[in-house]
């Protein structure tokens, strides 16, 4: 394979003149599968190959991508990509330059226990089928249960005109389910994400008899909850809940193209936009999370790129194009979802990192307030406005955790809310999950639990 992609990228820069070319093949097999009330919905399982092909001619970039590993089929689309390039230099009014890097040569594997590959459907199906099960057993108010499955193996490889040649074995195995529960007219929900890079062993730790319970527990729970006073409040977030807060209303900002076009954190450079206590990291090295790799999709190493110091913005995820605009060190965050599209800067693990503080000191101030365990959902805006959902809450009253809501939701702006962290726990958790941007990437988010001295709370998400 390396043979073959080093010709195509010496077509691109030998015959039609690019100045850089790079060829990324891949060699997957998927499996996915959604249950719906014991019963299978949908079940598929395929291999996809292809190339995804792109260079840079007259300072503008040209893309094709092919479902085959045909020289001659390959040698068309290099020369089609060179083409759109240098239809697209004529409009460029900037020519695009890329960082420096090293030249690399590395061969990646992956170890588990169990190769999902090696798992038969009907095993898979099975596993499915206990989650399913324990959930819609756990109360006679679960009125549904749904259980998405998916799994990807294979190979990577990574060629380009500069010397680097990369293969890499890719390994994911996710779950989502979600439960609903019924009474007396009040309809709820519980939902749980689960992933790894390990293996089909994941079920070996996350039981799913134990999952399915867990689940339905959530929204059995919500029946009897009442929504939340609205208006500033203080809250304390946990691990999950600040993992979406920094991945939505954080992280995105500090993707260096989201920056570039008109995020807020571009003018805010060394500037300070939170307490002391905040400290963000996006880290791709991070052993076994969902989020990391060992090189993205252009032959750069993921790095543990520190985003803020202590409240200071310290610095933006980075492209190689990117990082030569901001003069910066590329960080290991360009990312494709397959070789039918170019990469784009990406979260990895994104996070809060932890101080001292434990969760009795955390919520023993709080005369009145909430603490929100869990998220249902997240967005934010370029203008730094955010809101997340809120799945699982509890009031604060007297320093002591009372009586559950639903329907709950913070929002606010986050460079305001970020000077109102009071209080960072000393406990840490990450949490799958999957992130869409145009394409879907596999991420993790996390921190400590966290305490707000007020943000705005809603009574609906």
């Amino acid at each position: 394979m390396k043979d073959l992609l080093t010709k195509i990228n010496n077509i691109a820069t030998q015959k039609y003149g690019a100045k850089y070319a790079e060829a990324r093949a891949q060699k997957l097999c998927k499996t996915s599968l959604t249950l719906k009330e014991e019963r299978v919905e949908a079940a598929k399982q395929g291999i996809e190959n292809g190339v995804a092909l792109r260079v840079l001619v007259n300072g503008a970039w040209g893309f094709a991508s092919v479902g085959s590993f045909d020289y001659a089929i390959l040698e068309s689309a290099v020369s089609d990509a060179c083409r759109m390039a240098k239809l697209a230099s004529g409009r460029l009014k900037t020519p695009i330059k890329l960082v420096d890097t090293t030249v690399i040569s590395d061969r990646v594997l992956s170890k588990p226990k169990k190769n999902p590959a090696d798992i038969q459907m009907e095993e898979k199906i099975e596993t499915a089928l206990a989650v399913n099960k324990a959930s819609l057993d756990f109360d006679n108010r679960i009125k549904s249960c749904t259980v998405d499955y998916f799994d990807l193996t294979g190979t990577s490889n990574f060629v380009n005109s500069e010397g680097t040649s990369i293969e890499q074995d890719k390994l994911y195995v996710w779950a989502r389910i979600t439960a609903s529960a019924l009474s007396e007219g009040v309809f709820t929900f519980g939902r749980e994400e689960i992933g790894s890079t390990a293996g089909y062993e994941l079920f070996d730790k996350q039981v799913p008899e134990e999952l399915g319970t867990k689940v339905a527990k959530l929204a059995i729970e919500q029946l009897n909850a009442k929504a939340p006073k609205g208006g500033r409040l203080p809250v304390v977030l946990g691990p999950n809940v600040v993992g979406v807060f920094v991945h939505e209303a954080f992280g995105h900002l500090a993707e260096a193209d989201l920056a570039l076009s008109g995020g807020v954190l571009a003018s805010n450079l060394g500037k300070k936009i939170g307490s002391d206590l905040v400290t963000f990291y996006d880290d791709g090295t991070i052993e076994g999370a969902f989020g990391a790799f060992k090189y993205d999709d252009e032959g750069v190493p993921s790095h543990k790129t520190l985003l803020i110091k202590d409240g200071v913005v310290a610095g933006l995820m980075h492209n190689r194009e990117t990082a030569q605009k901001f003069k910066a060190e590329p960080t290991g965050n360009a990312r494709a979802e397959d070789f039918r599209v170019e990469p784009i800067i990406r979260m990895r693990c994104t996070y809060m990192a932890p101080k001292d503080q434990s969760f009795e000191e955390l919520i023993r101030d709080v005369k009145l307030g909430y603490y929100f365990k869990s998220f249902r959902g997240g967005q934010a805006n370029l203008d730094g406005t955010f809101q997340v959902g809120i799945q699982e809450g509890y009031e604060i009253v007297k320093g002591e955790i009372g009586a559950p809501v639903r329907n709950a939701s913070i929002s606010g702006n986050t460079l305001e809310t970020l000077h109102k962290v009071d209080g960072v726990g000393k406990d840490f958790m990450l949490d799958p999950g999957r992130c869409g941007k145009g394409q879907t990437a596999f991420i993790s988010d996390g921190g400590p639990h966290i305490r707000l001295s007020e943000v705005i709370v809603g009574g609906s998400a």
